[in-house]
């Protein structure tokens, strides 16, 4: 399974990125896929996740959309009115099931960085 992704940079607050995340290799019949972020000396900590029937669960922010393209090997991230808060390393993860705890997941993607200023 390799998970690659794009589309972090800076920004200032108040404006929008979208990340990108390209699944390859992935064999479930099922599965879950999550948005995640991490401060240096912070735990990670779910953004928002979404499975293979299309449910979706957001654990942060209202001002975040999750998403798939209709391939489903492609999981985005809408990230509207960011905050210098929402300053992180954003990784794109897969598991079999949707689950809270972080060290669950099976598969990581390296990151992608967001500065908001």
């Amino acid at each position: 399974v390799q998970l690659v992704e794009s589309g972090g940079g800076s920004v200032q607050a108040g404006g929008s990125l979208r990340l990108s995340c390209a699944a390859s290799g992935r064999t479930y019949s099922k599965w879950c896929m999550g948005w995640f972020r991490q401060v240096p000396g912070k735990e990670r900590e779910g953004v928002a996740t979404l499975d293979s029937d299309g449910s979706i669960t957001y654990l942060r922010s209202g001002r975040f959309t999750i998403s798939e393209d209709s391939t489903k090997t492609t999981l985005y991230l809408q990230m509207n009115s960011l905050k210098p808060e929402d300053t992180a390393m954003y990784y794109c993860a897969l598991n079999r099931l949707c689950v809270l705890d972080t060290a669950s997941w099976e598969y990581w993607g390296q990151g992608t960085q967001v500065t908001v200023s």
